[in-house]
């Protein structure tokens, strides 16, 4: 499908126009007196379970929040204690998505009866102001998260209400949910919002709760196949994806488990294959891959997860949704070795073909494309020279839809190549992949190819990059040569020098002893700025850039090796 779009002349502009005519009617009834109506009945009896967000908590950001200081995304809002956060603007749209989706409600119940006193107050007073509807709080990607964290904090925050606030929450609860229930915009986030919408209704008491339940759940096990890939890995192949869709599935289970009632299969499928995921994404350092629109997270963060996976002393697969590991000796390489997700569940897709992260010392060293899809920038993020891979004539292999089709469609990657071809090797002593992609075939007629070997005795990875002529004719007739880029985004917690013969780079993490070397045997090797998103932030850092020039006739190999400094001598040959 996504290919023949490709193709189409304004193939994403025609299919942009169908949908929107599609949503349009949806919102039209949605938005209408009669639904709005509906959504207020049946009205729940009260609360019902109290579901458990398996998130840990941050209970100092609930204590600045007590004090009247709201930090979200890296922004302030202080409208004092007991203030009133809704009647003002919000220093952004990221701001105020996390402000409006609630998940701060875990932070401050985490606090006790102060944390729950003050969260009562911020939904009274929230409710007040939108409750009834509001385009951008009512807005599917506020609506899914604010509707889990509300469910899940309903009971702490009203134990001490009046049986009046605590039939408005009750109800409001429910009316949001059914609204929720009531989108449908195609298979992405569907199982999330059905997840959402279960966790709600299991938060709800009476006929109320149990019809909405059925229906949430009946959704579900119809969304959840599409999603959950059998190997465990969400469609969309982005690590952390994976990771919040089991947190949530967790969540629903824990919920089903305090009324009694059996998950569905495909709930304990999905459960059982994400686990499984989390764990071949969890790296040495205990946080995660970053690759696909996901971030690292933080290892307190990803452990909550892992202590949910009643199998996490099973042995860690060497390949999973694409990716493949190495691991020998003091390194590990995780290697992107699919293609990007298509269609629709591209939105946070990347096109970054053989991206690489690598740890050594259970520290990480190069990073593969950690980003934030509500960040700053994150078009450019998304692009093969913002990752640790091969680019071919600084041309991006691939790259997000853009203007009135990625206002609709959300900002779909195009033109992203075809499949990844991968062999993999195992020797008393060594592992390799050979892995290559045709991604660039069409703009020069050249073949990608990147060959990865550990060596486990010597304790080092090398790596070799080369272009292959494909003798197919390219759009660059009449070009001898092309620039050959290979790059490697470091960690910001890794500092680099360039040594003193120009071809070499000496790589030390904060607080590590060893020093780790990256040679190579290109002509022209710099240190270039960077940025790596961490819990959402953009922090600064550095790339190592090698560069070379290809030949369209004959190609070009680039090579070059990771390995631990021998010693202090041996690092002191290196030049800021």
């Amino acid at each position: 499908m996504a290919s023949l779009i490709d193709r189409l002349p304004a193939g994403y502009h025609l299919l942009a126009l169908g949908v929107a005519a599609g949503r349009q009617v949806g919102a039209e009834w949605r938005h209408s007196w009669t639904h709005r109506a509906l959504l207020n009945w049946p009205r729940p009896d009260g609360l019902g379970a109290a579901p458990r967000d398996l998130r840990p908590a941050d209970p100092e950001n609930g204590r600045r929040i007590i004090a009247g200081a709201l930090v979200f995304a890296g922004e302030t809002l202080a409208p004092g204690p007991r203030g009133d956060p809704w009647d003002r603007a919000s220093p952004s749209r990221r701001f105020a998505m996390a402000l409006h989706r609630m998940g701060w409600l875990r932070d401050l119940t985490a606090l006790g009866d102060a944390g729950c006193a003050e969260g009562l107050r911020l939904v009274l007073d929230w409710r007040r102001q939108f409750g009834r509807w509001n385009a951008f709080s009512w807005s599917p990607e506020v609506l899914e998260h604010r509707v889990f964290n509300l469910a899940c904090a309903a009971r702490a925050i009203t134990l001490r209400a009046s049986e009046a606030e605590t039939d408005q929450i009750a109800c409001d609860l429910a009316r949001q949910a059914r609204y929720l229930l009531s989108i449908d915009e195609g298979p992405v986030r569907a199982s999330e919002r059905a997840v959402a919408a279960a966790v709600a209704a299991s938060a709800l008491g009476g006929q109320a709760g149990e019809g909405l339940l059925r229906r949430a759940l009946r959704r579900l096990q119809r969304t959840l196949p599409a999603t959950v890939q059998p190997d465990g890995g969400h469609e969309s192949r982005s690590p952390q994806s994976a990771l919040e869709l089991f947190f949530d599935l967790a969540t629903l289970d824990d919920a089903l488990v305090q009324l009694g009632l059996p998950a569905p299969d495909e709930v304990m499928r999905a459960i059982d294959r994400l686990a499984a995921a989390v764990r071949f994404f969890t790296l040495a350092d205990g946080r995660l891959a970053a690759f696909q629109g996901g971030e690292e997270l933080t290892a307190a963060y990803v452990a909550a997860a892992r202590a949910q996976d009643e199998f996490g002393d099973r042995a860690t697969p060497v390949k999973r949704n694409g990716y493949q590991r190495l691991e020998a000796g003091s390194l590990q390489v995780l290697v992107d070795a699919g293609s990007p997700a298509e269609g629709p569940w591209s939105v946070t897709a990347c096109a970054q073909p053989l991206a690489i992260e690598v740890l050594a010392a259970s520290r990480r060293l190069i990073v593969g494309a950690g980003w934030s899809p509500e960040g700053h920038g994150a078009a450019a993020l998304r692009l093969v020279d913002a990752a640790s891979a091969a680019s071919v004539g600084d041309a991006p292999c691939g790259q997000p839809i853009r203007g009135f089709p990625a206002r609709v469609l959300g900002p779909r990657l195009r033109d992203a190549g075809g499949e990844v071809e991968v062999t993999r090797h195992e020797a008393p002593g060594a592992l390799w992949l050979e892995l290559g992609h045709e991604g660039w075939g069409g703009k020069f007629g050249l073949r990608h190819d990147r060959r990865l070997f550990i060596d486990s005795e010597a304790d080092e990875l090398r790596g070799e990059d080369r272009l292959t002529p494909m003798n197919t004719p390219s759009r660059n007739e009449g070009r001898r040569f092309v620039p050959f880029t290979v790059r490697f985004h470091l960690h910001p917690e890794v500092s680099a020098l360039i040594a003193q013969d120009k071809t070499s780079v000496l790589l030390k993490a904060e607080g590590e002893e060893t020093a780790w070397w990256l040679r190579s045997d290109a002509p022209d090797v710099t240190l270039e700025a960077s940025t790596h998103y961490q819990s959402g932030q953009p922090r600064r850092t550095q790339q190592i850039v090698l560069r070379v020039q290809a030949r369209l006739d004959a190609g070009a190999r680039l090579r070059w090796k990771l390995s631990a400094a021998q010693s202090r001598v041996d690092a002191d040959g290196a030049e800021a």
